[in-house]
């Protein structure tokens, strides 16, 4: 099957793919300009919070002025290395938190050997740190205001998909592994370099099946199918008959054309729909690493409409990402960088909301495995392919180099996060009483 078939359409020349994320920001609240001048005096100020605020690890920033200052390093933890190039990357962290960071960045005014390492040590001390990192004042309205005009609201919702999902397929094939798997992939422990990252998505697939029960003939629904890689496995190796639903055109014809390959059109249907449009009743229900795009006030909907979907006493088999519920209130006050560049409408879960919204649909919360190491490691691997991708000169046409760092760093700013362990990665049994 060829994967650039689904793809859209090449743009005009001189239009660069992937624009509309460097631009997400529509220039508001990245902090920079006259203000780094009016505020110089806070900017130790602000460094005198983090050394306070770090409690496990250490910061060596070299300050503009060529000075040096050792920030934290009371405590065990990671070991970061920071030249700040200019105040002004302070002056973005001080008012627009993430957003303003991944600016300062991409324009130069901070650089770190390994930024990873420092996304690791800030998330590792989000407790102590507080909201020292996070927007505040004026940046934090902007952001967030910006952020409610993309809440999933039915017709809002599709096009948030599209600006993630249908950069193309041929873009993700370039560094994805050869199943299309976006999303955690499970390794044998320890984790180590010799097994395939491919190897450990199919475990992560057919984990998530087990969980289900599944009889061959039954009806299988699969909310957010993304590439058809679950549905695929579901139908040929469980003998069930499957629907998978999508909101990305491009993830639709691509799924399409991989269950025509395989043989499987007849017992695997791919489906442009809203989860809450979803019809008829099912044995079971899959859904992986789709409700971080349906954001917190409708986490009851999406639960509905599983408990809808499924027949008495079925089971949903539910994969997601979560955030620390010490630091939820103040993540979901305000649009971090992930929110305003890379998913817009986009909320990590806080679990224990999350299972409530379950309960309250009549859904009974069972095993859940929590494994986000193996996410930073899933992480990593993308980052390598990615980069052999755009070294080799693999990656389609039409994307700059801007776009190139800002998916780099969207990658490695994630993979910090699970490390310093604030976000995690679950599998859960949802049962319908």
């Amino acid at each position: 099957m060829d994967v650039h078939t689904s793809s859209p359409p090449p743009p005009p020349a001189g239009v660069s793919r992937g624009r509309h994320l460097l631009t997400a920001d529509r220039g508001f609240a990245t902090g920079a300009g006259w203000l780094s001048r009016l505020i110089a005096p806070g900017f130790h100020s602000l460094l005198d919070r983090i050394d306070r605020g770090l409690e496990h690890g250490a910061l060596e920033a070299t300050l503009p002025d060529g000075t040096r200052r050792l920030l934290g390093g009371r405590g065990p933890g990671p070991a970061v290395i920071v030249d700040l190039v200019s105040w002004r990357a302070l002056l973005r962290l001080m008012t627009t938190g993430s957003v303003g960071w991944y600016r300062a960045w991409a324009e130069g005014e901070w650089t770190s050997p390994d930024p990873v390492a420092l996304f690791a040590l800030f998330m590792l001390n989000r407790r102590t740190l507080g909201g020292t990192a996070r927007a505040k004042g004026w940046g934090r309205m902007v952001n967030r205001a910006a952020h409610a005009f993309r809440r999933n609201s039915r017709t809002r919702a599709k096009r948030n998909i599209r600006f993630h999902y249908d950069l193309g397929n041929d873009f993700y094939a370039a560094w994805l592994d050869r199943g299309m798997a976006y999303s955690s992939a499970l390794f044998a422990e320890p984790i180590g370099p010799r097994e395939s990252l491919e190897v450990a998505q199919a475990r992560k697939v057919k984990a998530l099946l087990a969980r289900l029960d599944l009889r061959p003939g039954q009806r299988l629904l699969e909310i957010g199918c993304g590439w058809g890689g679950l549905a695929e496995v579901a139908a040929r190796d469980f003998g069930v008959e499957v629907v998978g639903i999508t909101l990305s055109e491009s993830q639709q014809a691509y799924a399409d054309a991989r269950m025509a390959a395989a043989g499987l059109s007849g017992r695997v249907g791919i489906e442009l729909a809203d989860y809450r449009d979803v019809a008829g009743t099912y044995d079971a229900v899959a859904s992986v690493e789709m409700v971080e795009a349906v954001g917190a006030e409708y986490w009851p909907a999406y639960m509905q409409a599983i408990a809808r979907a499924l027949k008495p006493g079925g089971r949903a088999a539910i994969q997601f990402i979560t955030i620390d519920d010490a630091i939820f209130e103040r993540y979901a006050a305000s649009a971090d960088f992930i929110q305003t560049y890379v998913f817009p409408g986009g909320m990590l879960v806080s679990e224990s909301r999350f299972r409530a919204a379950a309960e309250a649909a009549g859904l009974a919360w069972s095993e859940p495995h929590r494994f986000g190491l193996h996410y930073a490691e899933t992480l990593r691997r993308w980052r390598d392919a990615y980069d052999m991708a755009d070294e080799e000169g693999r990656l389609p046409p039409g994307f700059d180099p801007a776009f190139a760092r800002l998916w780099r760093y969207y990658l490695m700013y994630c993979e910090g996060g699970f490390r310093g362990g604030g976000i995690d990665v679950a599998q859960v049994t949802l049962t319908r009483t």
